[in-house]
């Protein structure tokens, strides 16, 4: 692009702007919060929920209730010692207001007040207070309670005592500003998870969350695990046929740095290691995961030394990853000074972590297990398996690449692939049947939607090994469109589309194909969820119409709708939709594909914890997990096919 050099001859110190307060915060929310959609708006509940958290950590408080409230608010309180309210020597006003008006403030920046914390940037409550439309607070502290209030970071009344207390804590209520957020409408259930994920990592601790905002039917959680990382892993297994009985638990301490792992293994094939720093869930893992997985795989090839038995059985070497198939494990450090990659904190780079964490860990296991030899035992029994299998993989996956089915140049035959070459604008439809494929192939715009039918049902990989899964002729097609391989070779920057949209019948049997398809793309192709690339599309299940007049409904709720408010007085015809190869290749394009008309459902991963917990319960080996899950939830839903 041609820029005229006469139109910018002005540029001088003039042109600087400098963002004053929180101004930059309102300005570029999405730096400091990762974005204004709703994981935004529960990232401010996080950031005032951590404060007290982190007086948790620092001895001074073990109770938490959360409360949302009508009108899209949220409060927070805890039993800790306050924020404190005296006058700051520097500014002027009460520490309060230093905090919660000015980033970067906080007692947090040297190990007088917090000798361990999660929020170390300073400006968690103070981005709050930005991006909030109204906010109050209410401290308890010096036998006197204050308020301050506030309102998209500016100070309504400032810092004011309102009357006796007893007590000592923190009280914040707060609602997101709609100008900021693209809802502002907390979900409970989302709040609840990781209020029971915070409650496991500090067994000294009570949180409640109360939803009031319906006085009909208030709903509550209490979460409080005197087991800690015991009770987490005891959560995680559920759904799982285990390896040894118990989970296995160590901890210790060198000088400031506290380190708690557990871990258990099951008869699956999927590996789930759950990291966090001082309460933070370092998602992208960091020096301590490394630390850990160092230090499984030299116990466990100390062990397999030993055993020269199984040595001679077996017949193969172990690799690292072979030591962590099947397993679930946390670890949780709690250290003065830690080192994120940024303020989302989801990784930790300490690089002396590492070490600390793998000589200690080290030391700990073999001592534990040199007097547990039966769980010992059979954890080697089971990664020997593993890293057999493993090698059967590798042939398999050689085998596959000279029949050229997995290599990224070489595509299935029944695909259908479209023009464009921007991946960003390209989708892939996986569509169950070559009838409904035939009528998706034609009805489709050819320039930017792809097509791959898909016959039969999946297979169910939750029960199945690595080999057998990149041997299954129904998944083969469906790795060669994509791409970008499978399990630890994926690669999401070799994907060769920017949507992957699952597109199945509106009936039973459509809703297993999805969830086939979803836990294959989970436990094999994760970072699909991560980067948000599935999709589910949403095919009508009736066709209503009169004279020349067409409406379609989804579901019978939609149908009945429509016919109270669309067709009052008349009587429409109304076709079900046995499958979606009944629809023609217009009809396909106008309900399902038409990006102006159709209503897809992106698949989010709000809570990976709960998402692996189900798929091991619902597609998993054990039976009575299953059976509880269908008791409980059969009365609120019409189509469970588990």
């Amino acid at each position: 692009m041609f820029v005229n050099p006469e139109e910018n001859k002005n540029y001088n110190s003039e042109e600087i702007k400098v963002l004053e307060g929180l101004t930059a915060v309102r300005k570029r929310p999405s730096m400091y919060i990762g974005s204004t959609d709703s994981k935004g708006l529960h990232q401010c509940a996080y950031e005032v929920i951590d404060n007290s958290i982190d007086e948790n950590l620092a001895g001074y408080c073990d109770h938490i209730v959360v409360k949302l409230l009508k009108d899209d608010f949220i409060s927070i309180e805890d039993n800790g010692r306050g924020i404190p309210v005296d006058i700051h020597e520097k500014y002027g006003i009460s520490a309060l207001e230093v905090v919660t008006t000015k980033l970067h403030a906080g007692g947090k920046f040297d190990k007088n007040s917090y000798k361990v914390s999660g929020g170390l940037h300073g400006v968690g409550i103070s981005c709050v207070n930005a991006l909030a439309e109204e906010m109050k607070l209410v401290i308890n502290r010096n036998n006197k309670k204050y308020q301050l209030l506030l309102s998209r970071g500016k100070i309504v009344e400032a810092t004011r005592e309102i009357g006796a207390s007893d007590s000592t804590g923190t009280y914040i209520k707060f609602k997101g500003d709609r100008e900021i957020f693209e809802t502002i409408e907390f979900d409970f259930t989302i709040i609840s998870n990781r209020l029971r994920e915070l409650a496991f990592l500090n067994k000294n601790l009570r949180i409640e969350i109360h939803d009031l905002r319906n006085e009909e039917n208030p709903k509550s959680d209490i979460h409080e695990f005197k087991g800690g990382l015991v009770s987490f892993i005891e959560f995680l297994i559920k759904g799982k046929k285990v390896v040894h009985k118990n989970p296995i638990f160590f901890q210790f301490q060198k000088d400031e740095n506290f380190v708690e792992v557990a871990f258990q293994y099951h008869q699956g094939y999927s590996e789930a290691i759950y990291s966090y720093v001082n309460n933070i869930n370092t998602r992208e893992g960091g020096t301590h995961v490394m630390g850990l997985k160092l230090a499984l795989s030299k116990v466990f090839n100390h062990f397999y030394d030993k055993n020269k038995a199984l040595q001679r059985k077996s017949k193969i070497s172990l690799n690292s990853e072979d030591t962590r198939e099947g397993i679930i494990a946390i670890i949780s450090i709690k250290i003065p000074e830690p080192q994120f990659e940024g303020q989302t904190k989801n990784k930790l780079g300490n690089s002396f972590i590492q070490s600390l964490v793998r000589e200690n860990l080290v030391e700990e296991m073999i001592r534990y297990f040199d007097l547990h030899n039966d769980e010992v035992e059979v954890i080697l029994n089971k990664i020997v398996s593993t890293a057999l299998a493993r090698e059967a993989a590798r042939k398999a996956r050689e085998l596959t690449r000279r029949k050229t089915a997995l290599m990224s140049d070489t595509l299935p035959g029944k695909l259908s692939d479209c023009s464009d070459k921007n991946v960003e604008n390209t989708e892939l439809y996986l569509v169950e049947g070559d009838s409904a494929g035939g009528s998706a192939k034609s009805g489709r715009d050819r320039f930017f939607q792809a097509i791959l039918p898909l016959r039969g049902k999946m297979l169910n990989v939750e029960k199945s090994k690595i080999d057998k899964v990149i041997n299954n002729d129904k998944l083969q097609p469906v790795i060669a469109a994509f791409g970008a391989s499978v399990d630890k070779d994926f690669d999401i920057a070799k994907l060769r589309y920017g949507k992957i949209i699952i597109m199945a019948d509106a009936d039973v049997d459509g809703s297993h194909i999805r969830t086939l398809l979803l836990t294959f793309f989970f436990r094999y192709m994760h970072d699909l969820f991560v980067h948000g690339k599935v999709y589910l599309a949403r095919p009508p299940l009736y066709k209503l119409s009169h004279n020349k007049k067409v409406n379609y409904a989804f579901n019978d709720l939609e149908k009945e709708a429509l016919l109270r408010e669309e067709y009052p007085n008349v009587s429409p015809y109304i076709q079900r939709y046995k499958g979606l190869g009944e629809m023609t290749a217009e009809q396909l394009w106008e309900t399902t594909m038409n990006p102006e008309t159709r209503s897809l459902i992106k698949v989010d991963l709000n809570d990976a914890l709960e998402a692996d917990k189900m798929f091991s319960i619902l597609m998993g080996e054990e039976i009575e997990p299953r059976k509880n899950f269908i008791y409980k939830y059969s009365q609120e839903v019409t189509n469970l096919d588990v």
